[in-house]
């Protein structure tokens, strides 16, 4: 997923560089969206993880 969120991010500078404001601003979300689910994913499963009893 942080992958995806790079690959939008560099779309949006490429995008934003040839001059195309409103398809920067979309993936430009899009990266900062995936990026948050990342962050809140990452932090669930290593709360979930820890807290998993030994077998």
């Amino acid at each position: 997923m942080l992958s995806w969120a790079l690959t939008f991010f560099v779309l949006a500078l490429i995008a934003g560089v040839l001059g195309f404001g409103g398809l920067a601003g979309t993936f430009a979300w899009g990266a900062q969206v995936l990026f948050v689910a990342f962050i809140v994913l990452t932090i669930l499963f290593a709360v979930i993880g820890r807290n998993r009893p030994p077998v």
